[in-house]
């Protein structure tokens, strides 16, 4: 049986759409395919990737049935896994929307899980979980970097994955972009999941203001204190400019979602208020955007 995708005959508009699912072990695959299913994607789970033009052919010649499929491609089927990029780079040729969804954790994290279900790790062997993890960060590493959305599971619990699952694809119309828009604390280490990274720890602290200690970025007095600072404003114009150029590039090369990552010692106030004045600028411009504040609250 060929694994082509045949579609002579077959309206483009017929031809479904495609997301892959993958990931580390552990980082939340199977939640974030029971979301897509429970959003009416037609979910695989395992399928080989050699197979994969396969079900995108079947779909299309189901007279629109199947108009979603998500596929979860994982280290159990390694020895399939280098078919991968054949298939991807067929998917490409024959008009198929597809996107890819990566799952990250860091090592705690998942040695934590492991650990709790005292399940060994798929690629440990005779080795331990974190020998396992190492591997299949290597063996993973491309298809990281080929992301179209990489969501770090490391401090979520199931229904903030499923939060965020849904905020990317249960709405009807996908827009040209999204982004998220995340402020952390350098000491807390920086997001796995960022794009991009903006630092504000060029501007005066105000953890050192006694008035303005106990606040957040979201008090008006804090994001004042932090925007009357000499380069705060021109700073946030000339990083939004850059922005729509970066966007721009995206929509060219087909990339739907980007996480910007802003960043000051804490993730208390500078990156607080520096996200939310960044948020509502790319609103403004037509890209829907999504606040986290990443450490607020962690001091």
């Amino acid at each position: 049986m060929s694994t082509g995708i045949e579609t002579a005959g077959v309206p483009e508009a017929a031809i479904p759409e495609l997301v892959i699912i993958s990931g580390m072990s552990g980082a939340g695959r199977s939640t974030a395919a029971k979301c897509l299913e429970d959003l009416g994607w037609f979910v695989v789970d395992n399928l080989p990737p050699a197979l994969i033009p396969t079900m995108v052919e079947l779909g299309a010649r189901s007279q629109g049935n199947v108009a979603r499929i998500a596929v979860v491609v994982d280290v159990r089927g390694r020895r399939f896994f280098d078919n991968l990029r054949d298939s991807l780079s067929e998917l490409e040729t024959k008009n198929v929307t597809r996107r890819i969804v990566f799952l990250e954790s860091s090592d705690e994290a998942l040695v934590r899980r492991f650990e709790s279900v005292r399940r060994p790790h798929p690629l440990q062997g005779d080795g331990r979980i974190v020998d396992g993890i190492a591997a299949e960060r290597e063996l993973l590493r491309e298809l990281r970097g080929d992301a179209d959305l990489v969501i770090d599971t490391s401090s979520l619990n199931v229904h903030e994955l499923r939060a965020k699952m849904d905020a990317q694809f249960a709405g009807e119309e996908e827009p040209e972009l999204r982004a998220t828009v995340m402020s952390f604390g350098f000491k807390y280490g920086l997001p796995v999941d960022a794009d991009l990274v903006v630092d504000m720890r060029f501007l005066p602290n105000p953890h050192w203001v006694p008035e303005l200690r106990p606040f957040t970025g979201l008090n008006e007095e804090v994001s004042a204190y932090v925007f009357n600072q000499p380069g705060a404003k021109e700073f946030l114009d000339r990083y939004t400019e850059l922005l729509q150029m970066i966007a721009a590039g995206y929509r060219r090369e087909g990339k739907r979602y980007v996480t910007i990552a802003v960043g000051c010692t804490g993730g208390k106030h500078r990156s607080v208020a520096t996200s939310e004045k960044l948020a509502a600028r790319l609103a403004s411009q037509g890209v829907e955007t999504v606040v986290v504040h990443r450490d607020m609250g962690r001091e």
